[in-house]
């Protein structure tokens, strides 16, 4: 089924506004708690559409069509980001939006997997994500069935063991099914990402353990088109890594030039500021 046919609502709507309305849904959410992981999810905004709205192949219908592409969150503070792209999506009604990480919503504020339509796994415990991606695609592969994962992780989980273990396991299954999305905007709890263990270049370390890498602005969606695109047709049997370097808080500027932009504060009259912010970017 072809992205058209499965965004039936609004068919002919650019990336560039799938992305804009992530953003708006993910501040429209954030709003409503007063927090929230929004740089994050402004940041990831493009990947997000480029996933759901180029590549994947999905039923919004039928979020458990076994022929589905399947999208794991291992980062599950990053949910506010992946509710928006479900509501983008179909697949959670937009009518659900306001009762965001409150009792007894479908949208806890990290992502749950027995919750949520279309939460794929339960994330959070960082380093974790790679290694069930791992599991589910060769999974897949046993079963014959074509479909990719993609697995939504971030540069913090690069200091993590357990990555690293999933990162040789791969490899190991020939796991060409397998496409790993790794947010790095450079930021963690603690300070930069870079400061940390994540450092140097990313692309040739994910070469030399033997993926099929990439590394890219992950703001620029003509630039995420054609990674997308060459990790999803190489004939080569290796799993396919995409490094996609974005801005915290991504078209809000007035949140892009904070210091601590991991959780970054959001003042009650600020919401609605962001908002008229990111409506004057709006695309045409």
């Amino acid at each position: 089924m072809n992205v058209q046919a499965r965004a039936t609502a609004r068919p002919n709507m650019s990336l560039a506004m799938r992305a804009w309305n992530i953003r708006r849904k993910a501040l429209l959410m954030g709003e409503v708690q007063g927090q929230g992981y929004i740089g994050q999810a402004l940041g990831v905004a493009d990947l997000l559409a480029t996933s759901y709205f180029h590549a994947m192949d999905y039923r919004a219908e039928d979020p458990e069509w076994e022929g589905r592409d399947r999208f794991y969150l291992s980062i599950g503070h990053y949910a506010i980001a992946l509710y928006a792209a479900l509501m983008e999506a179909g697949i959670i009604p937009e009518n659900e939006l306001e009762t965001y990480g409150m009792d007894d919503s479908r949208m806890p504020m990290s992502g749950m997997a027995s919750y949520t339509p279309g939460m794929e796994i339960t994330g959070g415990s960082l380093g974790h994500g790679l290694g069930i991606a791992v599991g589910a695609a060769l999974g897949l592969k046993r079963k014959d069935n074509p479909a990719f994962i993609y697995n939504l992780m971030s540069d913090g989980e690069l200091g993590e063991g357990s990555t690293w273990e999933a990162v040789m396991s791969a490899v190991q299954w020939k796991l060409d099914n397998l496409i790993c999305l790794v947010d790095f905007n450079n930021q963690q709890a603690d300070g930069p990402s870079r400061d940390a263990l994540a450092v140097g270049a990313q692309a040739p370390k994910w070469e030399a353990f033997g993926w099929h890498a990439q590394e890219v602005d992950g703001n620029d969606l003509d630039a995420l088109v054609a990674a997308f695109d060459a990790a999803r047709n190489l004939t080569d049997p290796r799993p396919r890594v995409i490094i996609a370097n974005t801005t915290m808080c991504k078209g809000v500027p007035f949140l892009e030039a904070r210091e601590i932009t991991h959780f970054v504060r959001v003042e009650a009259d600020e919401w609605a500021k962001a908002l008229a912010v990111l409506e004057e970017g709006k695309p045409q």
